[in-house]
């Protein structure tokens, strides 16, 4: 076996034990909040997306159906987690926002996260920083393609 394999394989398997963390990080937060783990990631959807997002798109992304979407974004709203708004790109639909509410409650409960993560990235030189974030930003894209590759060869429902 190549070196190049085996550091390609010790990174997977490194990732991995990231994206598992992160989903046990999504689940602790979500206890912490007193909320669903989907509450979670679909107010991050939202929060996080360059457009704007309908309850629509919003199931898409978690992978549900837009009644299961619908009722998510009822319990939501009713929380006070999110709002409705006229889509500003089409007033016709709907997009979410998450409330200042929202916000301020997730960015105090994730603040002791953060401050670590700041205080191991501030162990790393300027040279590294560039390195992580590119090596990061290429996972990134990889994971995006996967994704989108995915939807697309979904048979139709």
């Amino acid at each position: 076996m190549s070196d190049d394999h085996v550091a390609g394989r010790e990174i997977n398997l490194a990732l991995r034990r990231i994206l598992q963390a992160g989903r046990e990080m999504q689940a602790a937060l979500a206890r912490r909040l007193g909320v669903r783990v989907t509450d979670v990631q679909a107010v991050d959807h939202v929060v996080s997306s360059a457009d704007p997002l309908g309850p629509v798109e919003l199931g898409t992304r978690l992978g549900i159906r837009s009644a299961s979407a619908t009722v998510l974004v009822d319990r939501l709203v009713a929380a006070g987690h999110l709002t409705r708004t006229p889509d500003p790109r089409d007033g016709r639909r709907i997009a979410l926002q998450a409330t200042d509410h929202a916000r301020k409650e997730v960015r105090a409960a994730l603040t002791p996260l953060v401050d670590r993560v700041e205080e191991i990235a501030g162990q790393l030189d300027d040279d590294q920083v560039r390195t992580v974030l590119g090596f990061l930003d290429s996972v990134i894209e990889a994971m995006h393609d996967y994704a989108v590759d995915e939807r697309s060869e979904r048979p139709s429902e």
